[in-house]
């Protein structure tokens, strides 16, 4: 009979709702490189505004002043955006390794289960052939035994035939 692993649906469930967190993970990870690129391009928005300020005409600088203004305004908004969208990656990773766990205790668990069968079935065969050479044992046993009492029988004919 092969090994049945009473807990598989379990296993299997919690396999797959690891994949679906690794999944969340995932999209968790892109919205925090999403987040980045978008500081790094009003980074760059920035330092080309401060670069073109600088070759402007001084009647812009205030437009320019309040154009800074703004970006910064949005760096700082964005920057919360990712250290918002960090936060939800932490917790999602928290709730895979916890997910992970999980999935790593039951196959242990599995692993120790199976090799408890396969010492069982071992047992099993071992116990069958032991009964086979108890039972071998005793049926040439007998067959001693028949033998010895046939020329026992033998030498009683011998001595009774020859008196």
């Amino acid at each position: 009979m092969p090994f049945r692993y009473r807990l598989q649906k379990v296993l299997e469930f919690r396999i797959r709702k690891k994949e679906e967190q690794l999944l969340v993970v995932q999209k968790a990870q892109q919205a925090v490189l999403i987040a980045e690129e978008n500081i790094r391009k009003n980074e760059e928005e920035i330092e080309s505004t401060k670069t073109n300020m600088r070759h402007a005409d001084p009647m812009m600088f205030e437009s320019y002043d309040n154009y800074l203004k703004h970006l910064w305004e949005k760096a700082e908004k964005l920057e919360a955006i990712r250290v918002e969208a960090q936060k939800v990656l932490d917790e999602e990773t928290a709730k895979l390794v916890k997910l992970e766990q999980g999935v790593k205790v039951l196959e242990k668990h599995k692993e120790k289960h199976r090799e408890a069968y396969i010492e069982e079935e071992k047992k099993a065969e071992l116990k069958t052939y032991s009964e086979l050479g108890v039972t071998r044992y005793f049926r040439q046993n007998q067959e001693r035994i028949e033998e010895e009492e046939q020329e026992i029988l033998k030498q009683l004919e011998e001595i009774d035939g020859g008196s």
